[in-house]
């Protein structure tokens, strides 16, 4: 995988940070957690606000922790999106930079970079608990600890309140953003249709005299492509960065955007992420196996269905392959915590739909999902941002649920210090899942795995993507 995908956000790092009375545990190792934890700068947004701090865990995770100088004694474990092909001691630094308003709200924050880059949610999840597990050693258990996940950090949230979240006291309430919820085993669909759909028109991915893969592998193991080099070849076939393109050039780009439901201004990420995530999901994570597959899948909305049906890519996947992958990564929704949600509508990397796709996967009533008319992913108003906040605090310490109505009347009063806007639209509600990614086998998407085939499967020995 590259180590910067264009278009995305990377990794956040940030420096790490905490609080006040415990500077005397500095330095010094904790068994099974972290080697040190030394005083590090805070972004410039909270200079003098909050105190910093860094380190790297056991298990060769960096971290961030942040406490501000007037301290609510809550914690927010945060973690991060993407995954990035690599990391390094400043991505935390990026991320704390960018949620700097829990911070300001009162809230200590801690994210781990995770222990090394490329997929793999389970391994991730195990991370985020265990700079939570840190932060506690360290600086004494918060009043409330809440975890936060944004876009594929969303997954990983989940899959932390899943796995972790019944421990007596580790989290009272999670706070997914932008969160890619469909899981693994269908939340890539959409780009795997890219990767096929791409070839059928473009055909430079691979070109007819270079070494021919099979497209699900996303690019060869030893391929030698670089990002650059995959967005020239999306640039020559579609003109997708020129004013002025070739009549082929916009018929290629109307066809494949129409075909795969993703907008223009997205589809350089998209298409990285089909060849080099897959690459490493294949390749690095699965030992060679297929757990992608659009055998069934009828494609519509070009100028010639009929052609594009015949003539593109085909292939089933691995029941192994995807069925590791479904359990790193799908969610079960037996979930025993509260859990708010916040989504752009018009979200243009991870589709609102995978609203939906949670929505139908959660039991019982502790879901609350609320949807904003942006356009963005990673960026959103930080007056929602800190309303979210504020409203799952509220609901984890009254025992009141809050509705979309009442999170977006009061936002007003935190755009009065934020600004950037309220923008929430409380009657929408996502359409299905599988109106916006085409459904594999039968029509209907692949269920996530069920509770007890999770716990089922869990005991088969060396099942699951490697961390």
């Amino acid at each position: 995988m590259p180590s910067a995908i264009p278009g995305s956000r990377r990794r956040r790092a940030a420096v790490s940070g905490v609080a006040l009375a415990v500077l005397a545990t500095l330095g010094t190792a904790v068994p099974g957690h972290a080697s040190t934890t030394r005083p590090a700068a805070c972004p410039s947004g909270l200079a003098g606000k909050a105190t910093c701090y860094t380190g790297q865990d056991a298990n060769g995770a960096y971290y961030t922790i942040a406490v501000p100088k007037r301290w609510n004694g809550s914690l927010v474990v945060h973690a991060h999106g993407g995954p990035a092909a690599s990391y390094d001691p400043s991505d935390t630094t990026e991320d704390l930079a960018e949620w700097a308003v829990l911070v300001r709200e009162g809230y200590a924050w801690a994210a781990s970079s995770y222990r090394r880059g490329g997929y793999g949610v389970r391994m991730a999840a195990a991370d985020t608990d265990n700079v939570r597990r840190l932060f506690a050693d360290r600086f004494g258990r918060p009043g409330r600890t809440y975890l936060h996940g944004q876009s594929f950090g969303g997954n990983v949230a989940a899959k932390v309140a899943e796995t972790h979240g019944r421990e007596h006291g580790a989290y009272d309430g999670v706070l997914l953003t932008s969160g890619l919820l469909a899981g693994g085993s269908r939340g890539y669909d959409h780009r795997v249709d890219l990767r096929v759909v791409y070839q059928y028109y473009c055909r430079n991915l691979p070109r007819p005299a270079e070494p021919q893969y099979p497209l699900w592998q996303g690019l060869p193991p030893d391929s030698t492509l670089t990002p650059d080099d995959v967005l020239a070849r999306l640039q020559e076939c579609t003109g997708i960065a020129s004013a002025a393109r070739t009549p082929v050039q916009q018929r290629n780009l109307d066809d494949i955007t129409a075909v795969t439901r993703i907008p223009e201004r997205s589809l350089p990420t998209h298409l990285q992420y089909a060849t080099f995530l897959f690459q490493d999901i294949v390749g690095n994570r699965l030992g060679g196996r297929n757990p992608f597959g659009n055998q069934d899948v009828r494609y519509t909305g070009s100028h010639d269905d009929r052609a594009l049906n015949a003539g593109v890519a085909r292939f089933a996947a691995d029941p192994a392959a995807r069925r590791d992958l479904s359990y790193d990564s799908d969610l079960t929704g037996q979930v025993r915590l509260p859990v708010l949600t916040l989504h752009a509508i018009d979200d243009p990397s991870v589709f609102v739909e995978h609203e939906a796709a949670y929505r139908a996967t959660v039991r019982g009533g502790g879901l609350v999902q609320t949807f904003t008319r942006e356009s963005g992913h990673d960026e959103l108003s930080a007056s929602e941002y800190a309303t979210s906040i504020a409203a799952l605090d509220g609901w984890v310490r009254t025992g009141r649920k809050p509705t979309p109505g009442s999170i977006a009347d009061s936002c007003v009063a935190f755009d009065h210090t934020y600004g950037g806007g309220c923008f929430y639209d409380p009657g929408y509600r996502p359409a299905g899942y599988d109106t916006r990614v085409r459904p594999r086998p039968g029509g209907a998407g692949w269920p996530a795995m069920t509770a007890a085939q999770e716990r089922a499967w869990s005991r088969i020995e060396g099942v699951g993507i490697a961390p």
